[in-house]
């Protein structure tokens, strides 16, 4: 089983020939709400990438908390851990240019609100082959999640997005931590992806970068390097592509692929994600992904 502690937001998109700059105004060509999240993105993920998951966060007492609940339920996940509380869920707002790219605000809302993992929620993690984590919590709930998983023996994959200072007592607990090269920078102040990957292994036992169309690389503190180029596809939305790749990478090493399979499962499925739409509603089944597997 996967666990994923994080945050379910209800995604505002907007689709523009060109995003606008500061102070200006653009006219788009079309509009559309999407459930996601980081956490809830990744869950949706794993589960359609064939694991059985469990769902861990909050939503509000609105009309986006009980449309993200039945997206995350429908997709075959176990949302009895997803809490609901006052006042609304959190929102992004997602403008996709013409070439696919993206920027995004995130308003927290009720995921704001989740101070730390409830009793039910430990047991599901101490449960689990593995934790799926972001930064879209607030950063002690995230840590306490970590810390408990590691009690546990259960993998610790941190998405460090967005991306802050993280504290020591954070990655003493992450296994496997996952940024995108910009996060990579920002984090270690390296210069290039193989740089700021040498700095994140002195910090945890595996790097994972993604690199967008450049693919990703892969380093543990045993020496194993592997770097592995992206499926070439014509990409229509990138917003969810990192997320998909985490949650098809975890499913794969929690059933025991190697790394360079599994790099290769996840890599297919982050190329199927992005010829599509929107966030949870692009992310491909494993059916999907094996059978587009060179």
């Amino acid at each position: 089983m996967i666990s994923v502690f994080g945050s379910a937001n209800m995604d505002l998109v907007a689709y523009v020939s060109e995003a606008p700059k500061r102070g200006e105004t653009v006219t788009g060509h079309r509009f559309r709400t999407v459930p996601g999240g980081k956490g809830a993105n990744q869950a949706i993920a794993a589960a359609r990438a064939g694991a059985h998951v469990a769902f861990l966060g909050a939503v509000g007492d609105d009309g986006f908390g009980a449309e993200m609940r039945a997206t995350l339920a429908e997709a075959g996940i176990d949302v009895r851990g997803l809490r609901e509380v006052p006042g609304p869920s959190g929102i992004a707002h997602i403008v996709v240019d013409d070439e696919g790219g993206n920027s995004i605000i995130v308003v927290p809302g009720a995921n704001g609100t989740v101070a730390g993992p409830s009793g039910e929620d430990l047991a599901a993690i101490a449960r689990s082959d593995a934790l799926l984590l972001q930064l879209e919590l607030p950063m002690e709930a995230v840590v306490a999640a970590a810390q408990a998983a590691q009690v546990s023996g259960v993998h610790v994959y941190l998405t460090p997005a967005p991306a802050r200072p993280l504290p020591d007592e954070l990655l003493d607990a992450v296994t496997t931590i996952v940024p995108n090269e910009h996060e990579a920078a920002a984090i270690t102040g390296a210069a290039g992806p193989d740089a700021a990957l040498d700095a994140l292994l002195e910090r945890v036992e595996e790097a994972l970068i993604t690199l967008g169309s450049e693919g990703a690389l892969y380093g543990s503190r045993s020496g194993e390097r592997l770097r592995v180029p992206a499926v070439k596809v014509e990409a229509v939305d990138t917003t969810a592509a990192g997320d998909t790749f985490v949650g098809a990478f975890a499913v794969a090493r929690s059933e025991g692929m190697s790394v360079a399979d599994a790099l290769g499962f996840a890599s297919t499925a982050a190329a199927l994600s992005v010829q599509r739409e929107g966030a949870s509603t692009s992310m491909p089944t494993r059916h999907e992904i094996e059978a587009a597997l060179p």
